[in-house]
């Protein structure tokens, strides 16, 4: 069996300003596509909106961290389903239910040529389980798929001095993330313990704007694609 692609695909492409319908159909058409040449895809869905909303309401009256991820792992899963459903509709391949460990994701690819996830447990973003499904799938690498265009030297939203990189080794995006884990609700341009991770693992990470899906399937397909390659030592 030919290694699946994982695609880890921001709960913010779900929820931005874009116009999601439009996107919606352009993702589906992308995997319809996917799919209809032989290859298998597993697609790893954060929680947006819903997550963050949901963590800033339940923190006025919740003080545990762990229960605080848990609400947010619940809106990944609503929003995986709601992929998986609309794949469903139109007859792919796709999995009948949102695994809720990597391991149990991958192996479904025996089956299904598409395999959609949310969250697996507290302290692991998305970003990080789309690594551990593509280490436990046996992919190469991980398309990280978000609403920038690329890794930055800094945050662009706090730094108008911001540059982006085009590429750059997993040592120096550690450099950049961090090792210390997010605090729920917290973002950042890949999640220090996916890299951590990748590391382990050799995995080779491309990070990139998803609202446009040409830079998707251009990363798909092995092209050279608008964003930043994160390659192993």
């Amino acid at each position: 069996m030919v290694a699946p692609t994982i695609i880890a695909l921001g709960g913010s492409l779900l929820y931005g300003d874009h116009d999601i319908k439009t996107w919606l159909g352009q993702l589906r058409q992308t995997i319809v596509h996917f799919e209809g040449n032989g290859r298998k895809i597993g697609l790893v869905v954060g929680g947006g909106k819903p997550a963050r909303e949901g963590i800033h309401l339940a923190s006025h009256l919740v003080s545990d961290r762990q229960k605080l991820d848990e609400i947010g792992i619940a809106a990944t899963r609503l929003n995986a389903t709601l992929l998986q459903t609309m794949l469903a509709e139109i007859g792919c391949n796709v999995a009948n239910i949102i695994p809720t460990t990597t391991n149990n994701a991958a192996e479904l690819f025996e089956t299904f040529d598409i395999v959609v996830m949310g969250g697996t447990k507290p302290g692991h973003t998305t970003d990080a389980v789309s690594v551990a499904f593509a280490r436990d799938a046996g992919s190469a690498h991980v398309i990280i798929a978000t609403n920038v265009s690329h890794v930055y030297t800094a945050d662009p939203r706090k730094n108008d001095d911001a540059e982006p990189i085009e590429s750059l080794t997993l040592t120096e995006l550690q450099n950049i993330t961090g090792k210390e884990a997010l605090r729920p609700g917290q973002s950042a341009a890949v999640d220090p313990i996916a890299v951590n991770w990748a590391i382990e693992c050799g995995l080779r990470i491309g990070v990139l704007d998803g609202r446009d899906i040409r830079r998707i399937e251009d990363a798909l397909e092995g092209r050279p694609f608008e964003g930043t390659l994160v390659q192993p030592e």
